[in-house]
């Protein structure tokens, strides 16, 4: 999901670089190099901006024109574009640089092992996305009204879900000029921080 106006951050955030890449880009890329297939990108503010940002890349963008509506006016435009033979999807925010393709990939690896209907990020007690959804759930993930979809969807059915852990400092998102600045700061001096805890 790449679609937001990023107003809290003054500029379009998708645009910032790390690595020498866009964070539109690099996202895109993890999920690539996750194995994920397709790879959907909903677009919504400076939607042209962004599709040619991706024209390198093997992913298949998606306009919401909605997106000023919220978060979940996007992930409904995702879920809507899913190809009928794909057995789950996850859902990754492209705003959360410490997320990488050996995490995505992982819950897919948990997925395939548990047959679990959901397999849900928690970084020390928290749940945000990255999260898997089996097929079975998409209806119902599309048709939900009000904010967090998502995590309407998890509430519901916790009990058919499995989870994956990661460290809390995985938890990290760009909305604000000084989140940025930690952000190059941390991934400057150690790297990638995210490795699975459990």
């Amino acid at each position: 999901l790449a679609a937001g106006a990023s107003t809290r951050m003054g500029k379009n955030k998708m645009f910032l670089e790390l690595d020498g890449e866009s964070i539109l880009k690099r996202t895109a890329g993890r999920a690539l190099a996750s194995g994920l297939d397709p790879v959907i990108v909903v677009l919504g503010h400076e939607a042209e901006r962004a599709r040619a940002e991706l024209t390198s890349l093997p992913v298949f963008p998606v306009i919401n024109p909605d997106y000023p509506h919220g978060i979940n006016t996007s992930l409904k435009a995702g879920v809507a574009a899913v190809p009928a033979d794909c057995a789950a999807v996850v859902v990754l925010l492209a705003d959360m640089p410490f997320i990488t393709d050996r995490m995505i990939a992982l819950l897919v690896e948990r997925y395939r092992e548990s047959g679990a209907r959901l397999v849900v990020s928690d970084y020390e007690g928290v749940h945000a996305p990255p999260h898997l959804y089996d097929r079975s759930l998409l209806a119902e993930l599309g048709a939900m009204e009000g904010e967090g979809c998502g995590k309407q969807v998890i509430r519901r059915h916790r009990d058919e879900a499995v989870e994956i852990g990661w460290p809390a400092a995985a938890l990290t998102d760009i909305d604000r000029p000084e989140d940025w600045e930690r952000i190059r700061a941390e991934l400057g001096a150690s790297g990638e921080p995210c490795a699975a805890i459990s």
